[in-house]
């Protein structure tokens, strides 16, 4: 069913909020940790109730190294805004001073690059296809100009064939054009946050995992059974696969893909409301229930955040 989120790495967790927030209007929907690195916050940013689609994460570490956007990763993120709405975002930028490139074309439809503060490559693209889902705003970033959710991500591989076997054989996507070096796959089953571009970069230099890149890519089940069913598949095509884990807000499961990309399976269930309420959402620190007696502690450890 498309996409249900990406996790990045980022650096200092202040400057990754106000600016997912602030600079871009998303709505930070959980304020919870790593589950492997509880010093560590995991910020989810989204529309109003963290819809699957609509959902960037980020595990910010001070003083993490930059990393190297290359083969072997998921390298760029792209959101769906209103057609007419590049000028604004190409103005707002240049006045907040966010790095940019001009406005270009890509598979007939206009988009507008840029990069958040850790180097992370994001794109804002005008669709050809009507999207009509409803965009968390603010008093800066309105409706008429704010991102309603993912359009899709760019897979950079030395070999496009491998991959786009995965997405084709295991979760449906089909190849619909090819322009130079890249591919595009969608998926019918859903009808936004549906695209996949592959760039193929036979000698691209090999991807290092660290801040300003991605870490994994999600793909989206309507639950956790039909998660299941799909993890049957990979299995069956050779690759290893973990079991079901418990991420609280979704159920997950990870593999990495022939091309050294990261995939996860995440369940639409239960969602981000099941301990806060849609109105609080991500105002308050959420812990995995291993971790809420050392809660003290970890309020220590993790720094402060002026929401």
């Amino acid at each position: 069913m498309g996409l249900h989120h990406i996790t990045a790495i980022a650096g200092e967790a202040q400057r990754n909020y106000d600016f997912y927030t602030k600079t871009l209007g998303l709505r930070l929907v959980k304020k919870t940790v790593n589950f492997d690195d509880p010093g560590t916050y995991h910020f989810y940013y989204g529309d109003e109730v963290g819809t699957p689609g609509s959902i960037l994460t980020f595990f910010p570490w001070s003083n993490v190294h930059k990393g190297r956007i290359g083969t072997g990763m998921a390298t760029e993120i792209a959101y769906s805004v209103p057609k007419g709405s590049l000028e604004f975002w190409k103005k707002r930028f240049e006045e907040l001073k966010v790095k940019h490139e001009p406005i270009g074309e890509r598979f007939g439809e206009q988009y507008l690059q840029f990069e958040d503060p850790d180097g992370l490559l994001l794109n804002l693209v005008v669709a050809n296809n009507e999207d009509n889902r409803k965009p968390w705003t603010t008093a800066e970033v309105k409706e008429d100009a704010a991102a309603k959710g993912f359009h899709s991500a760019v897979l950079t591989l030395r070999s496009a064939e491998p991959t786009a076997k995965v997405l084709t054989e295991i979760f449906g996507y089909q190849l619909q054009i090819q322009e130079g070096n890249r591919y595009r796959l969608n998926t019918n089953a859903i009808a936004t946050a549906n695209i996949i571009d592959i760039a193929e970069e036979p000698n691209g230099p090999q991807a290092i995992n660290a801040g300003g890149t991605n870490h994994h890519i999600a793909f989206r089940a309507k639950d956790d059974n039909m998660m299941m069913e799909f993890r049957e598949k990979v299995m069956a095509a050779g690759l290893h696969i973990t079991e079901k884990i418990d991420r609280n807000y979704f159920y997950s499961l990870y593999f990495r893909e022939p091309g050294g990309v990261l995939f996860e399976i995440a369940s639409d269930n239960p969602g981000f409301a099941t301990d806060e309420s849609v109105s609080e959402l991500g105002t308050h620190l959420m812990l995995p229930p291993q971790y809420e007696s050392n809660r003290g502690r970890i309020e220590e450890w993790l720094p402060v955040l002026d929401q």
